[in-house]
């Protein structure tokens, strides 16, 4: 038997990280998704054995301050993708605007740190992010399009064939071939 599940990655991450921090007795605050402030002053300890539970979830706690800002160029461009309300903002001028950086230096410290583009890592989220709603929503690929701001549903099948492979027509039949062999079995 296989189970379908969906979940807001977002929604898991917080959830792990507050239970943690409670765990070890870690007063805090999350400011925003990838951002939590420590409220007292914490032994070493705590924060390695916090870690360390951490790592098994995939959670890694950032010391550096260039690694710290492109983590939070990661999570606001997925800010931006999963948000309906960002979908005509320019990525360059929304990126600028809440990091207080220029367009320019946050380029060029993603290029250096990631070794791929802020453009490339867009397309990459985009995808996954068409992929997560071919398979757990009804939407058409039209309607999936319009809501990731592609000019065109071949624009959008452009791009998800050069990232996975195979066109997102393609994904949606693979998809509904498995939940149907899983309701057989």
């Amino acid at each position: 038997m296989k189970m379908f599940i969906k979940f807001d990655f977002n929604a898991v991450c917080r959830k792990v990280l507050e239970e943690k921090l409670e765990k070890h007795g870690i007063k805090h605050r999350i400011l925003g998704f990838g951002e939590v402030e420590i409220l007292e002053k914490a032994d070493d300890h705590k924060f390695s054995d916090l870690a360390e539970e951490l790592a098994t979830y995939g959670i890694e706690i950032i010391e550096n301050q260039k690694s710290i800002l492109v983590q939070k160029i990661k999570d606001t461009i997925i800010e931006m993708i999963h948000n309906p309300d960002l979908v005509n903002v320019k990525s360059s001028v929304y990126l600028a605007e809440k990091l207080g950086h220029s367009y320019g230096y946050l380029s060029n410290l993603f290029s250096d740190t990631t070794y791929t583009s802020i453009e490339n890592y867009i397309i990459l989220q985009k995808i996954e992010y068409a992929k997560q709603l071919i398979v757990s929503s009804d939407l058409s690929l039209t309607e999936i399009a319009f809501q990731l701001n592609y000019s065109s549903v071949a624009h959008l099948s452009t791009q998800f064939k050069n990232v996975t492979g195979i066109t997102p027509s393609a994904f949606q039949r693979i998809i509904v071939k498995r939940r149907a062999i899983a309701t057989k079995i």
